[in-house]
């Protein structure tokens, strides 16, 4: 039988679904669209079922829901956690294959892999715990430039968090950083 443990995020749209088993083998895919759910995920397109969620992001153990205007937590929960677990019991994969690439390192400028090493080996590990995800989109004349996904995306303290708290950090390894932004 599947664990499903809730957890509230930063973002009040969004809630995280720890599971007792792993739903990716590393990274992060976000989907935010019904399409786009159908095409890469059989996990995030019976979430995308219930109605009133707008994304999902799936995470190495966990599912983070997003839900729009029209909805509450209360009526939308139920359906998330049935969801959940008849995709469990479906023996499915959480992912069709190909959905999930890692970005290639060859070609990378030296800061590029430092800013890379420090995403993954720091930064992203404390952003999912909050039920979020961020990536490198790509870095040129001194810019960062960010992808924010999951309970990230929207979220009312993520500028504070971009600003403060990574661009502080990648600074520190990449002295030539003039800004990281959002994408």
């Amino acid at each position: 039988m599947l664990n499903i443990q809730l957890e509230w995020t930063p973002n009040p749209s969004t809630l995280k679904y720890v599971l007792d088993r792993a739903v990716l083998p590393y990274g992060a895919l976000n989907l935010t669209s019904r399409e786009e759910a159908a095409a890469k995920s059989p996990l995030a397109a019976r979430v995308m079922e219930v109605k009133g969620i707008t994304a999902v992001m799936l995470g190495p153990n966990f599912v983070t829901v997003t839900k729009g205007d029209d909805g509450e937590w209360d009526d939308l929960n139920d359906g998330v956690m049935a969801a959940l677990e008849a995709f469990d019991a479906s023996g499915q994969p959480a992912i069709h294959e190909g959905a999930l690439v890692r970005p290639s390192p060859e070609g990378a400028s030296e800061a590029e892999r430092k800013i890379r090493h420090v995403l993954e080996t720091e930064i992203r590990p404390a952003v999912a715990m909050d039920g979020g995800d961020i990536s490198l989109s790509r870095y040129e004349d001194g810019v960062a430039y960010m992808h924010m996904q999951g309970s990230c995306s929207g979220c009312p303290s993520s500028q504070l968090t971009l600003k403060q708290g990574i661009e502080s950090r990648l600074r520190e390894i990449v002295p030539d950083l003039v800004e990281v932004v959002p994408v």
